[in-house]
């Protein structure tokens, strides 16, 4: 079956070719390398993966492996913001679902997908933030908002996208 090929994009490909150079130089493993791919665009596009697996010589599977095991890598683009949801037993106690189900009926978010389509916000939901006496828990742009209700999600929104950070 033949591999897909980069979409004719000569940035992209300088862009690989100085991603493949580094990885060499530093004898780095496929974390480092999908470390480095993400650093570059942000994700890890489908076409890169097929484009390093060429190269290196590395099954495809090998990258999709190590990309799907840890929860640092990501395989859409992401938005430019970026809300964490708790969804650890106190929060989910504590009423973080309707929360969650506000937020992404906000941002249009249709079921299953996690970025808006407008790119400004990604909404991600985790086992749990270690926050629990402030529970609910949601974290916009790394800032941690605690107690958290549809009222104050609607107000985080508004302030992050205004860049205030709410």
């Amino acid at each position: 079956m033949p591999q897909p090929v980069l979409k004719g994009e000569s940035m992209t490909d300088k862009r690989c070719e100085e991603v493949l150079e580094k990885h060499q130089k530093e004898k780095g493993n496929i974390i480092s390398l999908l470390q480095n791919i993400q650093e570059v665009f942000g994700y890890i596009p489908e076409d890169t993966v097929f484009w390093f697996s060429r190269e290196l010589n590395i099954p495809a599977s090998s990258f999709y492996g190590v990309a799907t095991f840890y929860a640092q890598f990501y395989l859409k683009p992401r938005g430019k913001n970026i809300i964490t949801a708790c969804c650890g037993t106190a929060c989910h106690v504590k009423g973080s679902g309707p929360i969650i189900n506000k937020i992404r009926e906000e941002l249009k978010l249709p079921e299953g997908e996690t970025t808006s389509k407008d790119g400004k916000f990604t909404v991600e939901s985790v086992a749990c933030v270690g926050a629990c006496s402030i529970a609910p828990v949601f974290i916009g742009n790394k800032k941690v908002f605690g107690k958290m209700t549809i009222e104050k999600a609607s107000e985080m929104l508004k302030g992050i996208d205004k860049g205030k950070g709410a």
